[in-house]
């Protein structure tokens, strides 16, 4: 690019869409010198500094709309933290509470507490939580707590009963127990011997299950979150996810949050309010990085459950990331990627790579949150997951 075509670029950049009217009767076209990312970061800024000031963020990404929903207005925050450096990124999203009508929901404390909880517009509060002032960070707090309580309500009693059956009922013993009889095994291994005169089932073996001998955890279960603007919704159900998890005895958690960074919230895992907290949403992403340091915190290969939280949308390198959880997969782990856990809509996620990985024989979808207990049963007791796969759609076409 000359020197007059980078002067045409930038002008074009400071001067927003409106002005390509104005170029066009001089005979020029900005178009051809703006970068894919330089549309990004026009759309970006046009969505709170266009002419009617009113926020207006869609059909720059994949999964488009317009409009300033909460979910559309917090993968703009996500967009923002990507494109700009950190102290651009405070002038916008301080000119956006101003400018589009956010200010009335951070800064009044009454209306936050009177808000119906939901997870997008939680989201959006964790995105923007820096902005909240002193005043209203309680009912931040508070409504991020009605936030998880919902979720809670909703999952903790079938997580707790999946996990519990899945880690007592996996390994069976020769030695009699009236309290131990595995039926459906013994039935499954016993048709053979179908008696129809006497309309019963004759077992040649009877199996059992093996009683637990200590409280030592069975399994290791480490949930690797991408932090980037997209995954909101992902953060707030695993955050609640990890902390039903830490009560249980029969598990060890880890937590783990990335972006071009890797942040270790394990020690936060009990409080997930706290937890939410800790995570700061939006930038780049960096999965092979966040990968790696996962891979120290594995100590048993085959008692180890991977969940890869992320739109894959990489930023580091790819070829290296899929090496990685390929050897994952190889040494016994069990490695799952979930694309997103949202109530609805189709998940944002990088197709290409999500093949690959699916090509690798890593089950890769996304899963609504109601199914989140039956998942994580599955993988326990290493069953097909092929029945979840239904449930990653992009353009109507399932990943795995």
């Amino acid at each position: 690019m000359d020197e007059n075509e980078a002067r045409i670029r930038k002008w074009r950049l400071l001067l927003g869409r409106e002005s390509e009217a104005k170029w066009s009767a001089y005979g020029k076209d900005s178009a051809p010198y703006l970068s894919e990312e330089d549309r990004q970061m026009d759309a970006a800024l046009e969505a709170i500094y266009n002419a009617d000031a009113y926020f207006s963020y869609g059909d720059t990404q994949p999964g488009g709309g317009s409009g300033r929903g909460s979910a559309v207005i917090s993968r703009w925050l996500g967009d923002l933290r990507t494109l700009f450096p950190p102290e651009l990124v405070k002038l916008v999203e301080g000119d956006a509470v101003e400018r589009c009508g956010m200010k009335e929901l951070l800064f009044e404390p009454e209306l936050l507490d009177a808000a119906e909880p939901s997870v997008d517009l939680g989201s959006m509060l964790l995105l923007l939580k820096d902005q909240v002032p002193k005043q209203s960070r309680e009912s931040a707090r508070r409504f991020i707590q009605r936030i998880v309580e919902e979720i809670q309500r909703r999952l903790a009693e079938d997580v707790r009963r999946a996990v519990v059956a899945a880690c007592k009922r996996t390994e069976h013993t020769p030695i009699p127990s009236a309290t131990g009889l595995d039926f459906k095994k013994t039935i499954r291994h016993g048709l053979k011997n179908y008696d129809a005169s006497k309309k019963r089932i004759l077992p040649e073996k009877y199996y059992f299950f093996a009683k637990q001998q200590n409280n030592a955890a069975k399994y290791h279960i480490i949930l690797d979150i991408d932090q980037s603007g997209s995954m909101g919704e992902s953060v707030l159900y695993a955050s609640v996810m990890s902390s039903i998890l830490a009560s249980l005895r029969a598990v060890k958690t880890h937590v783990v949050a990335f972006t071009t960074e890797v942040v270790d919230l394990s020690d936060k895992i009990e409080d997930p309010v706290e937890l939410l907290f800790g995570f700061q949403l939006g930038g780049g992403t960096d999965i092979n990085n966040s990968v790696k340091y996962c891979e120290t915190l594995i100590e048993e290969p085959k008692k180890t459950l991977f969940f890869l939280i992320t739109d894959l949308m990489e930023g580091g390198n790819r070829a290296a990331l899929m090496r990685r959880i390929a050897a994952m997969k190889e040494a016994g782990v069990r490695v799952i990627v979930l694309l997103a856990i949202a109530d609805g809509g189709a998940p944002y996620y990088d197709e290409h790579n999500a093949k690959h990985i699916a090509s690798l024989g890593i089950p890769c979808f996304a899963c609504a949150p109601e199914r989140l207990p039956e998942l994580l049963a599955a993988a326990l007791k290493d069953e097909d997951l092929s029945q979840f796969s239904g449930e990653a759609r992009k353009g109507g076409k399932s990943v795995l």
